[in-house]
């Protein structure tokens, strides 16, 4: 008996269909992320240098800190919204449009960025306040 003649002892296995590659990536996604990250090390970046000024007793240390931390600030929720608007254009394309995770990880990396560039710009602030009025009234 051929081998083509021998049943099998059990049925094929039912495997889905390969998922069509997704299009092309979306263009405020990658802005998203790109925008988000450039936030992030600008308030990173701040927070250090706003440290170690002052640590050093640096005026100039702070006053930078204050110019980086400000743009993360801004770039932080500029990233969101594009995330944001990202994924629901890569929803309404059905398959058309790709890069969801870079869009998720982009507005993500936003609403850090937002929160690192308050935090340093906060600092600087009260820093700010306490050296040129003193520190307040007990």
């Amino acid at each position: 008996m051929p081998p083509q003649a021998i049943p099998p002892y059990y049925g094929r296995p039912a495997y889905p269909a390969p998922a069509a590659p997704a299009g092309r990536t979306e263009g405020r996604v990658l802005a998203s992320l790109g925008l988000s990250l450039l936030g992030l090390l600008l308030g990173l970046t701040g927070l250090l240098i706003g440290g170690f000024g002052y640590l050093a007793a640096s005026g100039s240390g702070l006053v930078l800190a204050f110019w980086l931390g400000v743009p993360a600030l801004v770039l932080g929720p500029l990233a969101y919204f594009l995330g944001r608007s990202g994924i629901s254009r890569i929803t309404e394309s059905k398959g058309a449009l790709g890069g969801r995770g870079i869009a998720v990880a982009g507005w993500v990396l936003g609403v850090v960025a937002m929160a690192v560039g308050a935090v340093v710009t906060l600092i600087w602030l009260v820093l700010l306040l306490v050296a040129n009025f003193g520190p307040p009234p007990a």
